[in-house]
């Protein structure tokens, strides 16, 4: 069983406060990641949510005590063996207090923020030891690139292949997710590379409810048949 790391005691009673808001214009990780239910389906595929940080649009921090201007809060960002009680008091994860930075980021790409997200925040992820740093452009026009990652080598990023699997569909594999990373037609999937199927969305879980619904009223219809033979 997996268990949090715990490093020495620590007081988290200061709470970091939110970053800033976005502009209107950079509603686009909502988009992708809470309004199709991509983060919540993150969550049920890893499991183990005493330990493992699925969220987003938080501070990412070396110590507690840091000053924020220049702090950087992806949109989306997953820690594995961690402390999920002491990021959500904290409402940020601070890494002297995880014992480890995040496993995996990922920046949706917005017209204010492209820049930065091919650019410094490149060198700031990887000076934090985010083992892997993903980006995603709905349109391919911000980023230069549809999908793109990096992984953490010798202290440097390394760019992950990308290929075409048919026209209008890309797919990178993450290691630390152990998850093909998807733009299809301008949408993030996640995809297990064991089976090729996308990880369980609700979708999937309205079609297995519809599915047991059907199957206890044929059970039903089964038992008062026979209770009338």
């Amino acid at each position: 069983m997996t268990t949090a790391r715990t490093p020495a005691t620590r007081d988290i009673s200061t709470r970091i406060p939110d970053p800033p808001d976005r502009e209107p214009e950079d509603m686009t990780s909502f988009n992708h990641l809470t309004a199709t239910g991509s983060a919540y389906h993150l969550i049920q595929h890893f499991g183990n949510p005493d330990t493992t940080v699925v969220s987003g649009e938080h501070y990412i921090l070396p110590e507690p005590n840091v000053p924020l201007r220049g702090q950087r809060a992806p949109d989306l960002c997953i820690g594995f063996n961690v402390d999920r009680a002491a990021y959500v008091a904290r409402n940020a994860y601070v890494i002297s207090e995880q014992g480890k930075p995040p496993d995996f980021v990922l920046e949706i790409a917005s017209p204010s923020t492209a820049r930065s997200d091919i650019g410094t925040k490149r060198g700031d992820y990887a000076a934090l030891g985010i083992p892997e740093y993903w980006r995603f452009d709905e349109t391919g026009r911000h980023h230069g690139a549809r999908l793109a990652g990096d992984r953490l080598v010798n202290g440097q990023y390394q760019p992950i292949a990308i290929a075409p699997l048919a026209e209008g569909v890309w797919q990178g594999y993450s290691r630390v997710l152990n998850l093909n990373i998807r733009w299809e037609r301008g949408q993030l999937g996640w995809h297990d590379p064991a089976t090729g199927r996308q990880i369980l969305t609700f979708e999937d879980e309205r079609a297995a409810r519809v599915q047991a619904e059907a199957r206890v009223r044929e059970l039903e219809a089964e038992l008062r048949r026979l209770r009338n033979r």
